[in-house]
């Protein structure tokens, strides 16, 4: 699914901001004590089986999809692509950035915000992992920008505030 693109970094308290990591987006279906890391088409990532493994050992005894992206970090935490592309440097990450279902329950139509604030509880259990939480900036988008900017970061993913009076079914558009 093609995400929309906006030319212009903008400040509204109708959305939220992320970080867009330089990596694959995926989804980690955990349940059964395994992990396995999928693609949007739904194919596996077989070659980061090593990062489902330590997804599933994080997250023993739960039951959930999770959206995200499979990262390689450099020393200094900054996403190299290039490191992901050809397995060198830091072993990958996965940075979680929804929690679409947990134990069973069907989470989408929840608000974002709830649905994150779960995603935080869910993965406070696994400190020391290679699972981390993805953080997000109210209504600011102008200055994350202008600090990805100068970072030399990969970009910005918004996403409609679940409190906004305009909210409708509006997923992520980037810049």
């Amino acid at each position: 699914m093609p995400l929309l693109k906006r030319p212009l970094p903008f400040h509204h308290p109708d959305w939220i901001f992320e970080l867009k990591y330089d990596g694959f987006r995926a989804l980690a279906v955990i349940e059964h004590g395994r992990a396995q890391l999928l693609s949007r088409n739904g194919h596996p990532f077989a070659s980061f089986s090593e990062l489902g493994k330590q997804i599933a050992a994080g997250l023993p005894n739960t039951r959930a999809v999770i959206d995200g992206e499979i990262c390689s970090l450099d020393r200094r935490g900054r996403p190299q692509f290039r490191n992901l592309m050809f397995r060198r440097g830091n072993p990958p990450c996965f940075f979680a950035f929804d929690l679409l279902t947990c134990e069973g329950k069907d989470l989408r139509t929840e608000r974002l915000l709830d649905r994150k604030q779960e995603l935080r509880r869910l993965l406070a259990r696994t400190p020391d992992s290679l699972l981390k939480y993805t953080e997000y900036i109210d209504g600011c988008g102008t200055a994350l920008f202008q600090r990805v900017c100068e970072l030399d970061l990969e970009g910005i993913v918004r996403n409609l505030h679940p409190t906004s009076q305009t909210e409708s079914k509006v997923r992520g558009s980037r810049f």
